[in-house]
């Protein structure tokens, strides 16, 4: 106790000013959000079909899905086949990026080539059907 000393009128307790800590953190925290690279999903489950050509899916796109009952999916929400045309003018507006449709194995080809129509006609010049690499 012989190193404390009694604070006289004038003087101020010496505290830790942690505001530029804060700053920092926060700095961070929005740098690291917006360097993240965000991977959008249909938001159903939908069993690919195999190929031994298949790719890497691009980072940048837009996953539309037809499920093997039919439905149109984008974003987790039914879209219909008459819903992806407008979707697809809006999306390709914002920025040029490639249609990827996400078939499930039991889907009639007749909704596929409809689906892969409407995104044609919205102006996609890069649509591709999505599937998986077979395990070897």
């Amino acid at each position: 106790m012989k190193n404390r000393r009694a604070l006289t009128e004038g003087e101020e307790s010496p505290d830790i000013n942690i505001s530029p800590l804060i700053d920092m953190v926060f700095i961070l925290l929005i740098f690291f959000i917006v360097t993240t690279v965000f991977v959008e999903e249909t938001g159903v489950e939908v069993h690919k079909p195999k190929a031994a050509s298949a790719q890497q899916l691009e980072k940048k796109s837009i996953l539309i899905a037809v499920t093997a009952n039919g439905n149109v999916v984008y974003g987790g929400r039914q879209i219909g086949v008459d819903g992806v045309r407008p979707l697809v003018e809006r999306l390709l507006q914002e920025r040029d990026v490639p249609v990827i449709l996400k078939v499930d194995e039991g889907a009639r080809a007749g909704r596929v080539v409809r689906v892969l129509d409407q995104a044609k006609l919205a102006g996609a010049k890069k649509v591709s059907l999505a599937s998986e690499r077979p395990q070897t």
